[in-house]
């Protein structure tokens, strides 16, 4: 494996600004990677200073290795259910050694160049990723935004919404200062000070003004009381399945996610081997220290765009933050609303829906945008994983339909002649129509099919017409096929 160093894209002379876009971005990836990392450990059924060990090591560790630069990895949400049934049926201790066994297959998947066949994928599905995406963390932070837990299903949170407007009317405080955020960061943009990332001024201004008001806020304690370094005692083969499991579904929505990345950006492509090998490294590292496993996350990685980060700093950065504020200043973190967490989330989560593109989409190509619909419906109602690869077939039967142009005409050459000819893809999702007008031929002494204008003739089209010539001159008539020529 090569191992290469990227230079910074700026172009300035030097010193330390040309850094700050990345030190910006850092902040602001920070900020949201801190309220996924907590979400993702509770809803996968583990404490949540293992969410934020993963970010650690997602950052500082990842961050560093080759593969990609502007993406941010982390403990996903997509990987959730698979943890909470793992833990559920094989124990927590189980966890490290599934997480540090997925992250060894990745290495090897990596170095056996598997990453690059996760480049093919069709860009309206990239877009019903991450619409999907966004609207499930919208949804997951209306909640907390208004000041109430979220419900576990998505169902059971379309369902809660007229019961948190009813709440968020009768209880105020909290999307109060949800509010307040938003409204801060945006202004912020409009000032002469932009180079002050405006998440991270609205959260201390959020911050301050929660101080006079009963919110809930983050709780995190020592990280040093839920790291248990791996027990290798607990592997056993019924772990095998769960291991090869986990380490397929990362590396799906990693290199998916890099796909969808690189589409945000101008800067260094994605080197989707190395990715793989890197994400490995990150997941071996987790399951060592007992932690939740990592995949590149869709959220923090558009943030990271966004915010204006140029090289890989920016990820390595938000690490080192995670790590500095809970290990060394945790009590900072127990001023910050979790509303004011979910402000930014929902910015993010709008963000990543991006209405204005998918409804262009509806109106001007209503096949790209049923795949679309497709995979981010699914995103929504099951997982990333089964949407992205649904849609991913979706686009393949849709590119299949489309180059399958087949054209027949029929044209009378005298009275007892017709000729033939066939023009475009001859495919088996085409012979239904060519059967229909091979059969619905006038009854003549001679036909002569050309088959000479054929880009293509699938196995099933030949035969098609094989035995219908036979069938033919069966009957006592003659026919000619002039046939495709070799090239």
């Amino acid at each position: 494996m090569t191992m290469h160093i990227e230079e910074p894209v700026s172009r300035s002379s030097g010193g330390t600004s040309s850094y700050w876009p990345d030190v910006g971005a850092s902040l602001v990836v920070f900020l949201v990677a801190l309220p996924l990392c907590v979400g993702i450990a509770v809803a996968s059924g583990v404490p949540a200073e293992l969410g934020i060990i993963t970010g650690i090591v997602g950052g500082i560790v990842v961050g560093l290795l080759p593969g990609s630069s502007l993406q941010v990895s982390g403990p996903a949400a997509g990987l959730t259910v698979l943890v909470a049934d793992t833990v559920a049926a094989h124990g927590l201790a189980a966890l490290g050694v599934i997480v540090l066994g997925a992250g060894l297959l990745q290495i090897l998947m990596g170095l056996l160049r598997l990453g690059r066949w996760f480049r093919a994928i069709s860009p309206s599905v990239v877009q019903g990723m991450l619409a999907g995406i966004g609207l499930v963390l919208v949804l997951s932070q209306l909640y907390p935004f208004a000041g109430r837990a979220a419900p576990a299903t998505t169902a059971e949170k379309v369902a809660g919404l007229p019961g948190l407007v009813v709440g968020a009317v009768t209880s105020p405080a909290a999307i109060g200062v949800g509010l307040l955020t938003l409204a801060v960061a945006a202004l912020w943009k409009r000032s002469r000070l932009r180079a002050v990332p405006g998440v991270l001024v609205a959260v201390v201004v959020a911050s301050a003004v929660g101080l006079l008001l009963p919110l809930q806020r983050i709780e995190v304690g020592p990280l040093t009381d839920v790291v248990a370094l791996v027990d290798l005692s607990v592997l056993d083969a019924g772990l095998i399945g769960a291991i090869v499991t986990f380490a397929l579904v990362a590396s799906a929505e990693s290199l998916f996610s890099a796909a969808a990345v690189d589409r945000m950006h101008s800067g260094p492509r994605t080197r989707y081997n190395q990715e793989l090998v890197a994400q490995g490294v990150g997941n071996a590292v987790c399951g060592v220290l007992g932690s939740l496993p990592m995949t590149a996350v869709i959220v923090r990685s558009s943030a990271n765009v966004q915010a204006g980060a140029r090289t890989k700093a920016s990820r390595v950065l938000h690490g080192v933050w995670l790590l500095v504020f809970v290990v060394a200043l945790p009590g900072v973190l127990a001023y910050v609303p979790l509303a004011a967490l979910a402000a930014v989330l929902l910015q993010a989560g709008w963000k990543l829906l991006e209405p204005r593109r998918v409804a262009e989409l509806v109106r001007t190509d209503r096949a790209e945008s049923a795949v679309l619909l497709l995979t981010a419906g699914l995103i929504i109602t099951t997982d990333l994983l089964t949407g992205t690869l649904a849609g991913l077939l979706a686009a393949v039967v849709k590119t299949a339909w489309d180059v399958s142009r087949l054209s027949v005409s029929v044209t009378p050459d005298g009275q007892e002649h017709e000729h033939v000819t066939l023009r475009g893809n001859a495919t088996f999702l085409r012979l239904p129509r060519l059967l229909e007008a091979l059969e619905s031929l006038p009854v003549t002494k001679h036909v002569r099919v050309d088959l000479s204008g054929l880009r293509h003739l699938d196995q099933a089209c030949h035969q098609a017409i094989e035995h219908w010539a036979d069938a033919h001159r069966t009957a006592g008539r003659t026919v000619d096929l002039i046939r495709p020529s070799a090239g």
